[in-house]
């Protein structure tokens, strides 16, 4: 006698997989008259369908990691140190030419745009522009 429908029927209704259902031998002809949801609701409480447990390793909680300043070995990203460094550097020279009356105010603004966008490669690199601003 063929239950395969009945497994189905049975799967849908308890919500679990094909695999865990089990039919009680002694009790198969009242499971084969079994026709509705409820039908084998009830022979799942009489204990005529059983649900078997879930198979699989048991879960083990995973230990966190501690994760201080002390851990972290990821280092300041270099790029970013030697534009700060760079800009502080050419910043300054600027303001000891506009101090000393060397640059106008509209060089100026022009030479810090150039400085922000990364355009001088060095101090040397500024001064030879400032130079060619002279001639």
């Amino acid at each position: 006698m063929n239950l395969g429908k009945k497994k189905a029927l049975a799967t849908r209704t308890l919500k679990v997989g094909k695999g865990r259902i089990l039919f009680v031998k002694s009790r198969l002809n009242e499971i084969k008259e079994a026709i509705t949801r409820q039908d084998i609701k009830d022979l799942h409480e009489e204990g005529a369908i059983l649900i078997k447990e879930k198979s699989g390793r048991s879960k083990v909680e995973k230990r966190t990691r501690k994760r201080g300043p002390g851990k972290i070995k990821k280092n300041v990203n270099t790029r970013k140190r030697d534009y700060v460094i760079m800009t502080r550097k050419l910043r300054s020279y600027v303001a000891e030419m506009k101090k000393q009356g060397l640059l106008s105010p509209e060089e100026i603004v022009d030479i810090r745009k150039k400085i922000r966008n990364k355009i001088f490669r060095s101090k040397r690199h500024l001064k030879e522009y400032i130079g060619g601003l002279r001639k």
